[in-house]
């Protein structure tokens, strides 16, 4: 921060994509350090008058940002369209590699796919295509992202409905069916995202 200023810059702003301690924790200690307001979509989670809601343009130093309401992985997530770049800031919505979880209760399957198809909506519409992730490397082919996140989550949706058809009936059972090729470590925001799948299902009479 002392290079950026001695450099003639300075943070303008400070952000939130969404309210999971990762990435909102340190926020207020990190607003004080650089003497910014924290604007977030939750009122729990600003320092300062104003917040974020789907429409907003936010300008700072030259920079244009669009905020762009992508709910699923939380009930609060944002995305950040920078049209100057090409780019979207995207959190955990869509990550630099594997996927993402559904963080039921609060994250919901039906939201979430939404937001994918919003996103793949500014690579076709809005010419993006870098997705700026809030974990892992940039990835260059957005459009490429958006459509393999939202094929996964089909196939995942559909090895769920199979799960319950052939009998598992507890998350565990369907969590050890379907993803039993994935590291056990993981099988905790698997049984998340498995909730809300179920939750999904239930919704549209498929389970």
């Amino acid at each position: 921060m002392a290079t950026a200023e001695r450099a003639g810059r300075r943070i303008g702003l400070t952000l939130l994509t969404h309210g999971h301690p990762d990435h909102a924790e340190g926020a207020v200690r990190f607003a004080e350090l650089t003497r910014t307001d924290v604007r977030a979509l939750d009122p729990a989670l600003r320092l300062g008058d104003e917040g974020l809601g789907a429409g907003d343009v936010v300008t700072t130093g030259g920079l244009e940002l669009r905020v762009v309401p992508t709910p699923g992985h939380t009930s609060d997530s944002l995305s950040f369209h920078l049209p100057a770049d090409a780019a979207v800031l995207t959190g955990d919505t869509v990550l630099g590699r594997g996927t993402t979880m559904v963080a039921h209760p609060d994250g919901r399957l039906g939201d979430y796919l939404d937001s994918l198809r919003r996103l793949r909506s500014l690579t076709v519409d809005d010419g993006v295509d870098t997705v700026l992730p809030g974990h892992g490397p940039v990835l260059e082919d957005a459009r490429g992202a958006m459509e393999f996140y939202l094929a996964h989550r089909a196939n995942r949706l559909a090895q769920v409905e199979t799960a319950v058809e052939a009998g598992h009936r507890t998350v565990p059972e369907i969590v050890a069916h379907v993803y039993a090729d994935v590291d056990r470590s993981l099988w905790p925001a698997a049984e998340l995202s498995v909730r809300a799948q179920l939750d999904y299902l239930a919704e549209h009479g498929l389970a």
